[in-house]
């Protein structure tokens, strides 16, 4: 497809990046630190880790994790919400030559004993809050390595022990668990500080992340994100924010989790590169403590899906803060609404502007110039060195238009390298010529503005998070009193979208209330469904297969 969309570029954004000039995240991590030493890197409930502590710390955290016998490209998992301990794991892991395996805290036991299975990680760094469901499952993974952690174990004293006895004894945020020969973070840190961090060589096509992501079989893919591919991404980001975003002058607030793939690369990765000072929001659902926490810094960047804005719009104080310095406002994740961009601009005097990525991409695909001035209901342009197709069902490429709507599909540095282990499910979404296949269909306007107007896969997005009906549909099937289920996505205020069951019940005496107790067991909060539908049958094709979209629409 002809690349009518680079007319569009602000002045200054490259068309091509230089994907050569870092050979790995370590690499730019490393570079990052020299050059912004003396900067705020990362801040955490008041406390502020300076880009010299970062080099320091994960130093001596990849340290330990080489003196365990962690060898290069072997896995760690890493679970926990955004604390400070965050960044120091993921860096410490990736200087050591390791492959992070990011992990949802609020995974249930059966979520991560998959996740740990299927990646095969040697290791894993957890929040104590979440040992517990470490614990039920430890035995049937190949983890032999465990580091745990409080919440306040990187803060200066008296203020960690005082917030690790408040969340443990006061709070009672720490469930009761045991696992021996776990050790503690700080514990771990000082071993390390003993240790010398053996140099690794790492190239374009080493493996940096295995980030797991939902799939049409209802198991959970690992998509292969090399450092080539997050450099890419990387190297994108940074050029998209050249023309308003200022190196070493950034402040971002940092709410999303960074076990996501788009806070992960946009936040926590993208602004270390540019010597920015992330802001991380431990639980942003505490909007009344996510405002109080917005008020103490000039945020001159955030980024979050559009529940979170919609969230921080309604939330009491939000419209007296000082938005003064704020140049970006930036959604992903799901499809920022109209009404949402607007009442941001009213209240903020800055723009939402929309963005659009998958994990399989880095994230970053698509975004709208940073200087647009209304909402226009695209999710951008292709970033730089990225191309665009509109395919066919056929696989025949489209032209420009919204006659020519298709699925749309990209080719770029920033693409995956396969799923995890998984051939099969790779060449579903990969096209002989190198394309990804976004299962979304849409088409490029006359502009080169790409447009979305349905998605071709069943997935459900969940305030930025997706779910994948089959999965559901195999927990919802486990409880004794279910015939058979189906899984659709239906609108929701508050996040977008929210999964709802349709069930043929086995058991006349079965009620919604029971299935949603039964799925809150199995499966993480924003999967469990809403809403429960009972039906005598479900609408099936010829051959059998279950009509979702019947589902759907009635």
């Amino acid at each position: 497809m002809e690349r009518i969309w680079l007319r569009e570029y602000p002045e200054g954004v490259p068309t091509e990046i230089d994907l050569n000039e870092f050979a790995s995240l370590k690499d730019i991590l490393e570079k990052s630190c020299r050059r912004f030493a003396d900067l705020p890197a990362y801040s955490n409930m008041g406390v502020t880790l300076r880009y010299r502590d970062i080099d320091r710390i994960s130093r001596d955290f990849g340290a330990y994790l080489q003196g365990r016998g962690l060898g290069k490209g072997e896995r760690v998992a890493i679970m926990m919400p955004n604390v400070l301990q965050y960044p120091i794991a993921v860096f410490g892991a990736l200087r050591a030559g390791l492959t992070v395996v990011n992990v949802n805290p609020l995974y249930t036991p059966r979520e991560l004993e998959h996740q740990l299975k299927d990646s095969g990680a040697a290791a894993i760094v957890i929040v104590e809050n979440f040992a517990h469901t470490l614990q039920e499952v430890l035995d049937r993974t190949p983890v032999k390595t465990i580091v745990t952690t409080q919440l306040g174990d990187l803060f200066p004293f008296p203020k960690r022990p005082l917030v690790n006895v408040v969340v443990k004894y006061l709070k009672k945020m720490v469930p009761a668990w045991h696992i021996p020969g776990a050790v503690p973070f700080r514990r771990a840190l000082a071993m390390g500080a003993e240790q010398t961090l053996q140099e690794v060589s790492l190239t374009h096509d080493d493996l940096a992340f295995l980030q797991y992501t939902g799939g049409t079989t209802g198991v959970s893919k690992g998509a292969m994100l090399t450092h080539g591919n997050l450099v890419a991404n990387l190297q994108q980001a940074s050029a998209w924010l050249s023309p308003v975003s200022r190196l070493a002058e950034e402040t971002v607030i940092t709410a999303l989790p960074l076990y996501h793939i788009f806070s992960l690369t946009a936040n926590c990765l993208t602004f270390m590169k540019v010597g920015g000072h992330n802001i991380l929001i431990t639980n942003p659902r505490d909007m009344p403590g996510f405002v109080k926490e917005l008020a103490k810094v000039r945020f001159t960047v955030i980024t979050g899906v559009n529940t979170l804005f919609n969230g921080l719009l309604h939330a009491p104080g939000f419209e007296r803060l000082d938005f003064s310095a704020l140049k970006i406002s930036l959604g992903g994740g799901m499809a920022v609404q109209r009404a949402v961009a607007e009442n941001w601009k009213r209240v903020t005097g800055m723009l939402l502007i929309e963005a659009y990525g998958l994990t399989e991409t880095s994230p970053a695909a698509c975004i709208n110039p940073l200087t647009l001035q209304e909402y226009n209901g695209s999710i951008g342009l292709p970033i730089p060195s990225t191309e665009l197709s509109v395919r066919d069902d056929e696989g025949r490429e489209l032209g420009i238009g919204v006659d020519q709507v298709g699925e749309l599909c990209l080719r770029g540095p920033q693409v995956m390298h396969g799923y995890w282990n998984r051939p099969e499910e790779t060449a579903k979404v990969m096209t002989a010529d190198g394309y990804l296949r976004t299962g979304d269909v849409g088409y490029v306007d006359e502009r080169g503005y790409v447009r979305i107007v349905d998605r071709k896969k069943d997935m459900i997005l969940v305030s930025g998070f997706n779910v994948y009906p089959n999965e559901i549909e195999d927990v919802v099937a486990l409880h004794p009193g279910v015939l058979e289920a189906a899984a659709v996505g239906v609108p929701d205020e508050r996040s977008g979208e929210a999964v709802k069951v349709v069930v043929v019940a086995k058991d006349p005496a079965l009620t919604a209330e029971a299935l949603i107790e039964h799925c809150r067991q199995h499966l993480t909060g924003y999967k469990v469904p809403r809403r429960v539908e009972f039906r005598a049958e479900l609408p099936k094709s010829n051959v059998g297969k279950i009509l979702r979209r019947l589902l759907r629409d009635g």
